[in-house]
């Protein structure tokens, strides 16, 4: 195997026991595989909830039943936390928050999550609801980035994971300061398996910004998607703001828009 593999075994060594929190994205999934291949005492625990799409948890019960997992399902109660749901610039630590402490309620040993070295260089203010749960990060401690772990994927014969796009949760398309709301993810959901059937485009976000619904693709959108998308939201008494090239993180505004 590579030897960013062997770094990664090396790290899941130290560990006799680990609690994986996988949410369906090449990252925890890849990570979720080697660790339940290699470790004798594994748990993989999925949280389920509005900001996750079904595809998702379709993903991460396709891979447990085929690897064997041992499986929880758990509901991470972020949407009965007003702090979550008033959509503050750290609106991903009360997320992490909630779903560390529903985790180690129902799981033992310590928590693994699939963080990487990219990530590192991100306002990533879940890092800091990690810390203080004392959760791992067993790709940052082997020094293996986004790029490696697709490559682990690929070495491991997971083709179709390996070439996942980012997929972040859904509540990341609402712009700051606009309260997170359930409607709102399935209709952001909607539009954007909507826009994947007819564009070729990888990165898709729907956002739900302060003047309405805006598309954003890293390739053109065609005047005939435009138009369905419009009628879509129309018919759902949506504003449709339009297509703009696809950029991470627009919907997070702190002071001005980044």
């Amino acid at each position: 195997m590579s030897d960013a593999y062997q770094r990664l075994s090396n790290v899941l060594s130290q560990f006799p026991r680990l609690t994986l929190a996988v949410s369906g994205g090449v990252d925890s999934l890849t990570l979720a595989t080697i660790a339940a291949r290699q470790l004798k005492d594994t748990t993989i625990a999925h949280a389920i909830s509005p900001a996750v799409p079904d595809e998702a948890t379709d993903r991460v019960r396709h891979f447990a039943n085929s690897e064997g997992w041992d499986l929880r399902v758990i509901n991470a109660r972020e949407f009965s936390d007003p702090n979550y749901l008033s959509n503050p610039t750290n609106r991903c630590y009360f997320c992490k928050s909630n779903l560390y402490s529903r985790i180690a309620e129902s799981c033992s040993g310590p928590i693994a999550s699939g963080t990487n070295t990219d990530d590192l260089g991100e306002y990533r203010p879940g890092l800091i609801a990690a810390k203080e749960q004392d959760v791992v990060h067993p790709y940052v401690m082997a020094d293996i980035s986004k790029r490696e772990l697709r490559d682990l994927a690929s070495g491991l014969g997971l083709s179709g994971i390996a070439a996942l796009p980012a997929q972040p949760c859904l509540a990341s398309r609402i712009e700051t300061g606009i309260a997170i709301d359930a409607a709102d993810l399935a209709f952001v959901h909607a539009v954007e398996k909507l826009a994947a059937e007819r564009l070729s485009s990888a990165d898709i976000r729907c956002r739900v910004t302060k003047t309405g619904i805006r598309l954003e693709t890293n390739a053109p959108a065609d005047s005939d998607t435009i138009a369905h998308i419009n009628a879509f939201c129309q018919a759902h008494n949506r504003v449709f703001d339009g297509a703009y090239p696809y950029r991470r993180g627009s919907a997070f505004l702190q002071g001005e828009a980044v």
